[in-house]
């Protein structure tokens, strides 16, 4: 093992006895929250948030339906290099007029919530209230698909993104960089202009695949699409090159250049995030976004599978011991929540999560094994639509109804997002093997937006109404308010 892996062995030892050490004092735990992008991270977490402060009634989390969850309140973070998790702002937007969805997530960072509760145990209840602290970290899963090219050199990284690029879903997307790849020599003097151009060219090629109606979803580097405060840096100035069969290249090449900054984005930008946020995670929730997928065909879903096959191997799964507490501690709790559930009628919610338990088969069998546990749920944390009924043809169908977003379209029509309409949206396949195979059903996925906000005669706003939120905070922390 090389020295610098020793090293920092050390350093996740040496955070990880510090976490503890913290914890005996105030009981913490450290939940991740991730999925790709528009899966609905930001709005879970403020969700999340807002529910739990706003005491709201949440019948499947055990210490809130049984009046043991007291207070919760927000505390200034642990970690000072972090951005704060911006709650207020976000509700705010939710909560305008009119209400609009928030930005989506395009970096780290935090919030801790603190959670006064009474204990369930009879003793402990005598002793007053206690306390658990959650420090919620907030991520891009595009981060997370990262972190397999630390065990990829520059020359393997390259051969799968080009061939990557050739695939079908992709070439289209990929021809203007295919085009400006063909002009140049890897063996070529290093030249800045040509590495900006290729670098630019192969980023707008992963937007395009990106974007609708492709929807894909493994897109490494993560950073070139969702860079933070890197934007512009060499670290994040690269693009793969075709070798050509070549063994080696000369120093001051062109491809002596994009391999060294290869490297540095390994070594500044993957390595920091997993040794110093990805590796102290207690429990994870995964948010996918499985509609869009469906939506975007064969090739979407079967790159979404991809993509979670790749995420949840990332995850150090298992149960904890004491030793592991210390010097390596897991996540023993995952949940995989298919987002968007109230774009579907209630009666496709137990199809959607076959169709999510399937595309996570493999991954979760390996965290399961390994001691963890793992729940798959249909979520909306803010639910958007209500159900209704439509008579179409003398036929009763079930529909939800809400307001579509401006642009959004079913068929010729096109909503500007001051109608509320009624929508049949469709069923999903009863065998979830089917929607992974490229199943061509009629559905209709549209994007609404956010419902009108309550206001509480004590000021503030009531918490909005959700799907199965209440089950996703229970099966994350209920067993830390036990």
């Amino acid at each position: 093992m090389p020295i610098s892996d020793y090293t920092r062995a050390a350093g996740d030892a040496f955070y990880s006895v510090g976490d503890f050490a913290a914890g005996l004092v105030a009981p913490t735990v450290r939940l991740g929250v991730t999925g790709l992008a528009r899966s609905g991270k930001t709005v879970f977490l403020t969700a999340l948030v807002h529910n739990l402060m706003a005491e709201a009634r949440l019948p499947f989390f055990d210490a809130a339906a049984q009046g043991r969850l007291l207070r919760a309140y927000l505390e200034p973070q642990p970690n000072a290099m972090v951005a704060r998790f911006a709650f207020e702002k976000h509700l705010a937007d939710l909560t305008g007029r009119p209400p609009h969805w928030p930005d989506s997530t395009s970096r780290i960072s935090q919030l801790r919530l603190t959670i006064e509760y009474a204990s369930n145990s009879f003793w402990k209840r005598k002793l007053g209230r206690e306390t658990l602290h959650v420090d919620i970290v907030d991520y891009p899963g595009e981060w997370l698909l990262d972190l397999p090219l630390l065990g990829q050199d520059y020359r393997e990284w390259s051969q799968t993104a080009l061939e990557q690029s050739e695939a079908p879903a992709r070439k289209q997307a990929a021809k203007h960089f295919h085009a400006s790849l063909g002009l140049v020599d890897p063996s070529d003097p290093a030249d800045e202009a040509v590495v900006e151009r290729l670098s630019d060219l192969f980023k707008d090629y992963l937007r395009d695949c990106r974007a609708d109606p492709h929807t894909l979803s493994t897109l490494p580097p993560g950073r070139f699409l969702m860079p933070g405060d890197l934007a512009g840096s060499p670290a994040l100035t690269f693009a793969p090159l075709d070798a050509k069969g070549t063994s080696q290249f000369p120093r001051g090449s062109l491809w002596a250049m994009m391999e060294q900054r290869y490297e540095a984005y390994k070594s500044y930008v993957i390595r920091p995030f997993f040794h110093n946020h990805f590796a102290r995670l207690d429990r994870q929730i995964v948010l996918i976004d499985v509609l869009a997928a469906l939506n975007g065909g064969q090739a979407a879903i079967a790159d979404l599978e991809r993509a979670m096959t790749e995420i949840l191997a990332c995850f150090r799964t298992g149960s904890n011991s004491l030793w592991s507490s210390l010097f390596g501690p897991r996540i023993d709790r995952v949940v995989l929540a298919a987002t968007k559930a109230d774009h579907l009628h209630h009666k496709s919610h137990d199809r959607l999560e076959a169709i999510l338990a399937k595309l996570a088969g493999r991954a979760m069998a390996r965290a399961e094994y390994a001691g963890a546990e793992v729940k798959v749920l249909a979520l909306a944390a803010i639910r958007a639509t209500k159900e209704g009924e439509a008579l179409r043809n003398g036929e009763r169908l079930p529909c939800i109804v809400g307001y579509p977003l401006p642009g959004e379209t079913i068929g010729r029509r096109r909503f500007d997002g001051n109608e509320e309409v009624a929508i049949f949206p469709g069923d999903l396949p009863a065998d979830p093997e089917a929607a992974l195979k490229g199943w061509q059903g009629e559905m209709r996925f549209v994007r609404f937006r956010p419902p009108n906000p309550t206001p509480l005669p004590s000021g503030g706003f009531a918490a909005f109404p959700n799907i199965r939120l209440d089950r996703a905070i229970e099966a994350l922390i209920g067993d830390r308010l036990a």
